[in-house]
C-alpha cells in the first residue's frame, strides 16, 4: 500500500469574490459539510436575520403503508484471471471528442481559480502557470487574459476495464451489502475509527455510508479504494491516519473529507464520460494521457481518480489488472459479477412530475442544470426560490411540495429522498432529492407523500447556499440523471435544458421560455 502526494496547493482555494449582490441568489453547492458554521448547515437562525413563522399544513388522509419489496440480486462469482478478467461490459462504439488542437486565450471571470481554468481546458496547473509566467497562483485578477496552450496527449490509451458502471454508483447491487458487518469483520483501523463532524461523532462505517448515500457512490468501491490507498480496512495500525485516500491537503484532513473528495472525483470522471465530454486526463506529473474509446464510464471514473495522484507509470499500474482491481477482488470477488447492464435503459421514461411548489403560486427559477451533489456529479439539479424577501437564509413560510407519489426513505441535514417506485430502496428505480429543506416541519422517513403534499420549507440547510431555495435532482438505479441531457426534467410540461454553462439554462413549455437567473426578476418567474 502506498502513500501518494498530489500537487494541489492550498492557494487553489482562493476564489475571486463576486462584484454584485442581488435580491434572491440561490446558488447552491449541495455537499453537506459538517465543518461549516452550524448556521449554514442546520437551519439555526443566523444572528441578525429574522426567522419567519412556520405553520404546518394538514396532509391528505390517505395513508398507504409501503413495505420493502425484495430485490433479486444473485451474483455468480467467477475465478479471476489477472491477464484476462471476464468483463461482460461491452466495448462502446463512441467517438471521443477531439482534444483541442490549438492554443487559445481566456479572460478571467469572477469566481475563477487557476486550477478550475486548467481543469476546464484539460491542461495541468503547472502548464497554465508556465505559459503565463505566473509564480503565485493567488495572483489572479478579473479581466486578466490568460494564454491557454493546447493539450498534448502522450502514449497509448489503456483499454483494461476495472469495474462495471453499476459498481460505481450506489445502485441495486449495493442493497444487501452490510457496510458495518464487513468493516468489523476486517478488524482494521477503520473498525474503531471515529470522527467528530460538526459536534456529532460518527464511526468509520457511518461516514462511509453517509458519503455513499449523498454522492451515490458504491460503498464497496469506496472501501476497496480506502484499503488500496492506505490499508485502513485490514491494518489496525496504518502508517497514514490523516490522509487515507492519498490527497495531501490540509483542507481534506480526516476520513470524511478524504472520502468526499474521492467520491466527487469518481463522479466527475463517470459523468464526464457519460456526457462524452472527456477524451484525456491530466496526470499528477503534468503530462496528458489519452482515454481509450472502448472503456466504460465506471473505468473512466477510476482512471480519472488516479490521474489526480499519479505519474504515468503509476497511473497505468493503479488502474490495471494488478492495481485497485486486485484489492477489490480479494474483498468482494470479480466486480463484473455484480454488473447490471444496462444500468439505465435506453428507452427509459421519466415518471410524471410536477413543479416543487403549490398550485397557484409563483416562484423563481434560480438555477439551471448543475451538480446533483457536489460539483463532480452530473448536472442533474435545478433550483427554485420562493417569493418574498429571500436574499438571506431565513426559513421560508412557503412549502416545498412533493413532485410525485412515493415514500420518504431518508431525511436529514437538509436532504430528503423520495422513492418513486415504492419499493423502499433509494438504490433502485427513480428517486427524487429535495435539498435545503428545513428540519422544522420536514416529512420523515416512512411518510408516504402524494403529489402536492408537504415536503418541508425551503431554507439554506444542508450544504453551501447563500439564499433560501430548494434544489431538486433525479436518480435512476443510483445514477444521477442530467437535467440537460437526453432525459431532461419534465415538470408538468416544463422541459429543462442547458446552454453549456453550469447554473445557466431554461424551462420551456410550448411557446413559453423561462431563463434561470440568480435573482428575483420577471424573466425567471414561474407559475404553477
Amino acid at each position: 500500500m502506498r502513500f501518494r502526494t498530489s500537487f494541489i496547493p492550498a492557494c487553489l482555494a482562493l476564489i475571486l469574490t463576486a462584484c454584485a449582490q442581488s435580491n434572491v441568489e440561490a446558488v447552491s453547492f449541495p455537499t453537506y459539510d459538517p465543518f461549516l458554521p452550524i448556521a449554514q448547515n442546520t437551519g439555526t437562525p443566523i444572528p441578525g436575520v429574522a426567522t419567519s413563522t412556520v405553520t404546518s399544513t394538514p396532509t391528505n388522509t390517505r395513508e398507504p403503508t409501503p413495505s420493502r419489496v425484495p430485490v433479486s440480486i444473485s451474483p455468480v462469482f467467477t475465478p479471476i484471471n489477472l491477464e484476462v478478467v471476464y468483463t461482460p461490459t461491452p466495448d462502446s462504439l463512441r467517438v471521443l471528442p477531439t482534444p483541442r488542437q490549438e492554443s487559445t486565450q481566456y479572460t478571467v471571470q469572477s469566481g475563477d481559480t487557476l486550477g478550475d481554468i486548467a481543469m476546464n481546458y484539460d491542461i495541468s496547473l503547472q502548464t497554465l502557470m508556465s505559459a503565463n509566467n505566473i509564480t503565485n497562483a493567488d495572483q489572479l485578477e478579473v479581466g486578466q487574459v490568460l494564454n491557454v496552450p493546447a493539450p498534448n496527449p502522450v502514449g497509448e490509451a489503456p483499454a483494461f476495464k476495472v469495474i462495471p458502471d453499476s459498481e460505481l454508483v450506489y445502485g441495486p447491487a449495493s442493497i444487501y451489502f452490510d457496510i458495518d458487518s464487513f468493516i468489523q469483520s476486517q478488524n482494521g483501523f477503520l473498525s474503531t475509527y471515529e470522527q467528530d463532524l460538526g459536534g456529532v461523532t460518527l464511526s468509520g462505517a457511518e461516514i462511509v455510508r453517509l458519503v455513499a448515500q449523498n454522492y451515490s457512490v458504491n460503498p464497496r468501491l469506496l472501501l476497496a479504494m480506502l484499503e488500496y490507498q492506505s490499508g485502513w480496512v485490514t491494518n489496525s495500525a496504518p502508517y497514514n491516519t490523516s490522509y487515507p485516500m492519498g490527497l495531501l491537503d490540509e483542507g481534506h484532513y480526516g476520513l470524511y473529507r478524504q472520502l468526499t473528495w474521492a467520491a466527487n472525483d469518481l463522479n466527475r470522471g463517470y459523468y464526464l464520460w457519460r456526457a462524452n465530454a472527456i477524451s484525456t486526463v491530466v496526470l499528477n506529473d503534468g503530462t496528458i494521457a489519452p482515454l481509450d474509446p472502448s472503456i466504460n464510464a465506471g473505468t473512466a471514473a477510476v482512471q480519472y481518480f488516479f490521474s489526480d495522484l499519479d505519474d504515468r507509470a503509476t497511473w497505468e499500474a493503479d488502474s490495471g489488472p494488478t492495481g485497485l482491481l486486485l484489492t477489490y477482488y480479494v474483498f468482494f470477488g470479480n466486480p463484473f459479477d455484480y454488473a447490471i447492464e444496462p444500468l439505465v435503459p435506453s428507452d427509459i421514461q421519466q415518471p410524471e412530475l410536477s413543479l416543487p411548489f403549490a398550485s397557484g403560486q409563483t416562484w423563481y427559477f434560480t438555477g439551471g442544470p448543475h451538480g446533483g451533489w457536489d460539483a463532480g456529479s452530473a448536472w442533474a439539479a435545478l433550483d427554485f426560490a420562493p417569493a418574498g424577501d429571500n436574499g438571506g437564509c431565513q426559513t421560508s413560510s412557503f412549502w416545498v411540495k412533493a413532485m410525485a407519489d412515493g415514500p420518504v426513505v431518508r431525511a436529514s441535514n437538509g436532504a430528503l429522498i423520495q422513492d418513486l417506485d415504492n419499493d423502499g430502496y433509494e438504490q433502485t428505480g427513480w428517486t427524487i432529492l429535495y435539498m435545503h429543506v428545513a428540519a422544522d416541519g420536514r416529512a420523515q422517513p416512512g411518510d408516504f407523500l402524494f403529489t402536492g403534499e408537504d415536503v418541508g420549507h425551503p431554507s439554506c440547510e444542508g450544504g453551501i447556499s447563500n439564499a433560501t431555495h430548494v434544489h431538486i435532482a433525479r436518480k435512476y438505479n443510483g445514477e444521477w440523471i442530467a437535467a440537460d441531457g437526453n432525459l431532461p426534467f419534465n415538470l408538468g410540461g416544463w422541459i429543462s435544458s442547458g446552454d453549456g454553462q453550469e447554473y445557466d439554462g431554461y424551462l420551456k413549455r410550448g411557446f413559453q421560455t423561462i431563463e434561470a437567473w440568480d435573482s428575483a426578476s420577471e424573466i425567471n418567474q414561474i407559475s404553477h
